[in-house]
Order: structure tokens, then C-alpha cells, then sequence
């Protein structure tokens, strides 16, 4: 099975219900001192066709900083004066394990002329090559061998002045031998060369709580990813995804997660992911926008 950054909806049966847990919905939040921004993987499919002017239309709804999931075969000279006109700071790159072994320093080359800060791993692989492309499920011994991996890779981003990270899905959350992976990261991998990037709403439908994690490794956790649900009480798996809503239309009460960020002191930058849209991409995410500006954010 090839590990996407989609593939982790893999599960076993964890379900969005939840996501009751942090309701009901209340507008407050101590202010996440951090700039309105978006995960680039939101307009996926507008970005191939029209770069610049969706980018455009980005900066028009308030958002601020993005992260990237490719660029579409532009060079970076032509990202860097798309994101300049539309207003917009690349903070951000995403690329899975595997093509960050294979193309690491094109990568990161890339990614400094543009300026930015962070290299973030999208998705982990697997520790045996010939289960990859597979069926399979991630062991404790995969998990603890994606640390090593990790931190490798953060002493290498680190030498060329920018950051590593990890951004998780749901199976990090799934116990595994009776240890939760996400803990067994956060334990294996050196804070100095690695930094957290938590989904908050990938957390949620693994059963977990990004309450409880930004609590326990407030020093760890520097960005966080927002998306919302819709209810279902059935599991979840690759072929039975919860369904996705826009921003306080769903299951999730982002108020008193963004509290808890701003308590912890270290979250740097919060990215709206929007995985699907139920209205016009751009309506959809100035939804999202809206709903951030009301808990403080941007």
C-alpha cells in the first residue's frame, strides 16, 4: 500500500463522534497570536490550472501565510512573485517520507531559495522495502524506526538553516501493542531536530484529544492544522472516511483547542486545511477564514 498523505485514513474504529467531546460549540478563546493561513492541499485542484490567480484569491479572503503540497511544476522564481502579488508568506513545504529520501537535496534547494522556514514530512514509510506499495499497517518497530529516520532528516534540514517536521494523520493514534505511536514519536525524536506539526482534526478521528497533547509537549508542538467533521457514528476507515465540513459547521469546537495553543506558548503558525468543499472553494474557505477570525486568529 503506498503511503499518501491521504492513505493514513486507514483505521481500525476510531469514530468523529469523538469529536463530542469537545463540544458544544462557544466562541472564546484566550487570542492564538498567530497570521490567518491555509494548507495549499485545500485547492489541489485549482492550483494546476491557475496558480497565481488562486493564490490571488487566497490573500483577498485575509489569509496570510500558506503551506505548499507541490508546486505544479513552476520554477521559484514564478512561486515566489505569485505568492508576493497575492500577499502571501510561504511558510511551508509538505512532502511524504519517500520522496524526501529520494529527492532531498532538490528539496531542500528548492525550498530555501524560496525562503522557507520549515520542511514538514507528510507521511511516514514503512521500515521493510518489500512491504511498501502493499496492504499493510505500521508496527511499533516501523514507528520507532520512522523516529531514527527523523531525526536524521532534521539534522540535515537543520544544516541548511531551516526546520524539520512531522505532520500526522490518524493510525498515530491507533494503539500498537499497547503504545500510542504519536506518544512513541514525541519520545524517540530529538526536540532539537524535530518539531511537531499536530492535525488537530486527524487526532480527533484517531481518539485522541490535541487538548491533551499541546498540555503534555508544549514545547513540541509549533504548528497546528484545523479542519472539521461532519457526525458519524460509524469507523472509520480508508473506504468509510468521515465526511468533511467547512469550519464550525461540523462536530469540532476549535475554541478551546486554540486556547490551549495559546497557553502552551509555542504554536507558531495554524494552518486551515479544508480536505473537501460543500459550497464554491472560495465561499467554502472564507467560511473557514471567518471562523478563525471569530476565535482571535488573523
Amino acid at each position: 500500500m503506498k503511503h499518501s498523505r491521504r492513505d493514513f485514513l486507514k483505521a481500525g474504529s476510531a469514530s468523529i463522534a469523538c469529536a463530542s467531546l469537545l463540544s458544544p460549540r462557544k466562541l472564546y478563546a484566550q487570542s492564538l497570536n498567530v497570521p490567518l493561513a491555509l494548507q495549499l492541499y485545500s485547492v489541489r485542484e485549482l492550483l494546476p490550472t491557475d496558480y497565481a490567480g488562486t493564490l490571488k484569491e487566497i490573500g483577498a479572503l485575509g489569509y496570510r501565510e500558506v503551506e505548499s503540497a507541490g508546486y505544479f511544476n513552476h520554477s521559484a522564481a514564478e512561486v515566489k512573485q505569485a505568492m508576493d502579488n497575492a500577499g502571501l508568506k510561504l511558510v511551508s513545504a509538505h512532502y511524504p517520507s519517500e520522496e524526501l529520501h529520494r529527492q532531498f537535496d532538490q528539496i531542500v534547494a528548492f525550498n530555501k531559495e524560496l525562503g522557507v522556514s520549515y520542511i514538514i514530512c507528510s507521511s511516514p514509510r514503512l521500515k521493510d522495502p518489500s512491504r511498501r506499495g502493499k496492504p499493510d499497517t505500521f508496527t511499533l518497530d516501523d514507528w520507532r524506526w520512522n523516529a531514527e529516520e527523523f531525526n536524521a532528516l532534521g539534522e540535515k534540514v537543520n544544516a541548511a538553516d531551516m526546520k524539520f517536521g512531522y505532520h500526522n494523520h490518524i493510525n498515530e493514534f491507533h494503539k500498537t501493542d499497547g503504545v500510542v505511536p504519536y506518544v512513541e514519536l514525541l519520545r524517540l525524536t530529538d526536540p532539537s531536530k524535530v518539531a511537531m506539526e499536530l492535525d488537530c482534526g486527524w487526532v480527533i478521528v484517531g481518539g485522541g484529544n490535541p487538548i491533551e497533547y499541546l498540555r503534555s509537549y508544549p514545547s513540541r508542538i509549533v504548528m497546528l492544522h484545523v479542519k472539521d467533521f461532519k457526525r458519524s457514528n460509524t469507523p472509520v476507515s480508508n473506504t468509510n472516511r468521515p465526511a468533511v465540513a467547512e469550519l464550525g459547521q461540523g462536530t469540532i469546537d476549535y475554541a478551546p483547542i486554540l486556547q490551549e495553543a495559546a497557553k502552551a506558548g509555542n504554536v507558531k503558525h495554524c494552518f486551515v486545511e479544508q480536505e473537501a468543499f460543500n459550497v464554491p472553494p472560495m465561499q467554502s474557505l472564507k467560511i473557514d477564514a471567518d471562523y478563525m477570525r471569530k476565535l482571535g486568529v488573523g
